[in-house]
């Protein structure tokens, strides 16, 4: 990829917002030296890391890498036997702590969690916690050696604080007695690390001690006292201890980083790449961006991108297809429509895509790998050069011809303009049909009539045009593929006021096949709005069908259930008593047989009767349906058409489909049975008045019931809605599922700017009884859905 082409599409300034991503200085250097690549193995590797970065970012928020500086130089000096500064030991003892908070950070919360493919970087980590424990033990700051470095440093600082103290309290008793008068000010100062006072010129004879300075104006002068000679001479030479001391403490943490030298070199590394990874992650999170899928076929289908310099709250969409059926694209519409913003989408997302970065669109989207990219966009007409605007896109032009090949994408701003327009509208479509010739994928703007004629007579390729709003005189920037745009040139003069005369004048001037041309425009125009309506329309019916028929199913697989269950009952316990009544014919008729052979008395036949007759009557009343009595006694006047009612000798609910007759029945329906029921076996249910919610409900006696659904669906779409609302809708749709056991549960709520997939992943983290939640993986959804489990 050239640099000039990289400058137009505007790659560079992705990169910068890049390197903002980037905590540390190895970082940001290796995010400005990101370049498209072209071997479809490496893209795909970037690719998936950028992907898993992303993920970890939603899950845990963001890693820093702040402190991670640059130990190379360090580390070489240590390999030949060098002792390290203060500072320099500091920023390896940075750099581990870092390496520390990346290896906690890499570490999988739970066993269940997937495996990705940063592990290896974090597995590569060394912490070396006890190095590290150790120099910030021994080093405060670049410029202070901790007295708990060493004994010996502990004892010599304490012994500089004596000495201080005494010369302090020696110079104390001189200037608040007989010298007080000699001194300019009572003041003890320094002069070259020795303490003096400053005594009046006058005087200097009479102070006796060492000259070590005098003002500027030379009426003072810096004596040092006899008395504090000896004693500025022993704290010289106790700093010099201490100095000797810290050389020898910095040289012992050297030793002690000398033995981890290649561990250290491999955490730099690692934590430099992991940092470029994570920018990539955090720069597709800003973006909400997602993976591309990419081909070697020349294929481009971009699913509602959006260019990712635009304010992503007001940049319009576009999808768009190329080198699928048709391998050149021309788009047409007037100025300002939002035609190079679609062209540079294109050839950026390219460039992004084959850089490792994820592109700003829905998921599933697919690119293609280009091994060069032409873009000839803007003006670049030079004075200098004596060139013109023309004569520099022809420029540009000419060098592209002479590199291209069926692995390139060509894109072109305006082609052919800047010249008399029979020429370079006839220049232009020379250049495409060579280009598309020789299969290469080019996508091209124009304002040229016959370039929307070649495009609609030549297999191969396509019109496309940038809607415009004639009523409000602005571009909607909707991109419609397959259909040539109009210049609107008559509707836009009319609406800003132009005579009627002079507009009726310039349209009488167009030749009839012009004319024809625009009337064609005109009716494809509004041939696509209305088959765009009918679309919309018909595909509302279908979910709505969709909806229906999965609840219908939903109930009559309960009913199904209910029947099975109710039959399966009925069956045990007709086999229970067919058994225990056989049990007791066989006893009995080995009773009576006893009877017979036995002189048994009528007394004790009689009660073996008696007995019998007991058995049978609890037979009958076990089998007997136990019938609840209604709450209340009803008339056949209260029961009307469609009136709900609860059967009490089925335990079933239903509609009543017919008025009572003379004796008082009235057939119900209970969903797939119809029986004929009298009303003294029936109990009204009271109708629910539907308030605002579909679950909540309200009784005619004013008291209030909650409803639930027969099934819970394992989706709920939350889009469109905003957090406060969605939370609440989650909610209860959360309490349904886990109550029906469904799990797991997929929670649609969109990618848009990422609140909303926040405020929901911040209440999951709030519920106790889910067990986890992730990002959708490639397939369903990725990052518009959220998978949960419960426990």
């Amino acid at each position: 990829m050239n640099q000039k082409t990289l400058n137009k599409l505007e790659f560079t300034k992705i990169i910068d917002l890049l390197a903002e991503k980037a905590s540390s200085p190895g970082g940001k250097n290796a995010c400005k030296h990101l370049k498209p690549m072209t071997d479809l193995e490496q893209i795909d590797t970037m690719q998936e890391q950028t992907a898993a970065a992303f993920t970890r970012i939603v899950k845990k928020g963001h890693l820093s890498f702040s402190g991670c500086y640059a130990v190379t130089d360090s580390l070489k000096r240590l390999e030949i036997g060098s002792v390290l500064t203060a500072p320099e030991l500091l920023r390896i003892g940075k750099l581990l702590k870092v390496s520390s908070r990346a290896k906690a950070y890499g570490r999988h919360e739970t066993v269940d969690e997937a495996a990705d493919c940063l592990d290896i970087f974090f597995e590569a980590l060394s912490p070396l916690t006890p190095v590290c424990n150790e120099i910030d033990r021994c080093i405060i700051s670049e410029e202070e050696i901790s007295d708990e470095a060493s004994a010996k440093l502990k004892q010599i600082r304490r012994s500089i604080h004596n000495m201080n103290d005494k010369i302090h309290s020696t110079l104390n008793n001189l200037l608040s007695g007989s010298m007080r008068t000699y001194l300019q000010d009572a003041i003890i100062t320094m002069r070259g690390d020795r303490y003096c006072l400053p005594v009046k010129a006058e005087y200097r004879s009479q102070v006796n001690g060492l000259i070590h300075d005098q003002s500027s104006t030379g009426s003072t002068l810096f004596i040092e006292p006899m008395a504090v000679v000896k004693l500025n001479n022993d704290l010289k030479e106790l700093y010099g201890q201490e100095q000797e001391e810290i050389e020898v403490i910095l040289a012992r943490l050297s030793s002690d980083v000398a033995d981890y030298v290649e561990e250290i070199r491999i955490n730099y590394k690692t934590l430099i790449e992991l940092d470029f990874i994570f920018a990539r992650g955090a720069l597709a999170l800003e973006m909400n961006a997602s993976r591309p899928i990419f081909n070697q076929e020349g294929r481009i289908r971009i699913r509602e991108g959006r260019h990712p310099l635009l304010d992503k709250k007001k940049v319009v969409p576009i999808s768009l297809t190329l080198g699928d059926t048709f391998d050149l694209l021309i788009v047409t519409g007037p100025n300002t429509g939002g035609k190079t913003v679609s062209l540079k989408t294109v050839g950026l997302f390219t460039l992004m895509g084959q850089a490792g970065l994820h592109i700003p669109a829905l998921d599933r989207s697919e690119l293609a790998v280009f091994k060069k990219v032409f873009a000839d966009i803007g003006d670049e007409q030079s004075i200098e050069q004596s060139l013109s605007t023309f004569s520099s896109h022809m420029t540009n032009i000419v060098s592209f011809l002479r590199h291209v090949d069926q692995d390139s994408l060509v894109l072109f701003d305006e082609l052919g303009a800047g010249t008399d327009p029979t020429e370079g509208a006839a220049l232009a479509i020379a250049i495409l049909s060579h280009l598309h010739d020789q299969g290469i994928r080019t996508m091209a703007t124009t304002h040229y009539s016959e370039l929307k004629v070649f495009a609609l007579s030549t297999p191969g390729v396509e019109n496309a045009c940038c809607e415009f709003n004639v009523d409000t005189l602005s571009p909607t920037y909707h991109l419609l593929i397959g259909i040539p745009g109009k210049s609107n040139a008559f509707a836009i003069s009319e609406k800003l006021g132009l005579p009627d005369y002079i507009i009726s004048d310039a349209k009488a001037r167009l030749s009839e096949q012009d004319e024809s041309f625009e009337d064609l425009l005109t009716d494809l125009e509004e041939s696509r709005r209305t088959i765009e309506k009918d679309k919309a329309e018909a595909a509302a019916y279908h979910r709505e069908m969709e909806r229906m028929k999965t609840e219908m199913k939903a109930k009559q697989d309960k009913l199904d259930a209910q029947r099975d269950r109710i039959i399966r009952d009925a069956n045990e316990k007709a086999n229970a008593i067919v058994r225990e009544a056989k049990d007791f014919a066989d006893e009995t008729m080995k009773n009576f047989r006893k009877f017979g052979k036995e002189s048994i008395s009528a007394a004790e036949m009689e009660k073996e009767r008696e007995r019998i007759r007991k058995q049978l009557a609890k037979t009958q009343n076990s089998t007997k349906l136990e019938v609840k009595k209604p709450k209340k006694q009803h008339k056949a006047s209260d029961f009307h058409l469609g009136d709900s009612v609860k059967v009490l000798s089925m335990n079933l609910t239903g509609s009543v489909t017919s008025l009572p007759d003379a004796k008082g029945n009235v057939v119900v329906q209970m969903g797939i049975l119809r029986s004929q029921v009298n009303i003294s076996d029936l109990e009204i249910i009271e109708e629910p008045i539907t308030i605002s919610a579909k679950q909540m409900q309200r009784t005619s006696t004013g008291k209030m019931k909650m409803g639930k659904s027969m099934s819970v669906s394992p989706e709920i779409n939350l889009l469109g809605k905003t957090v406060d609302e969605a939370i609440a809708a989650l909610d209860k749709y959360l309490d349904d599922a886990y109550i029906a056991h469904v799990s797991p549960v997929r929670i649609v709520h969109g990618k848009g700017t990422g609140a909303l997939r926040s405020g929901i992943h911040q209440y999951l983290r709030r519920q106790k009884h889910i067990k986890s939640f992730r990002l959708g993986a490639f397939g369903e959804g990725d990052a518009g859905v959220t998978i949960v489990e419960f426990k």
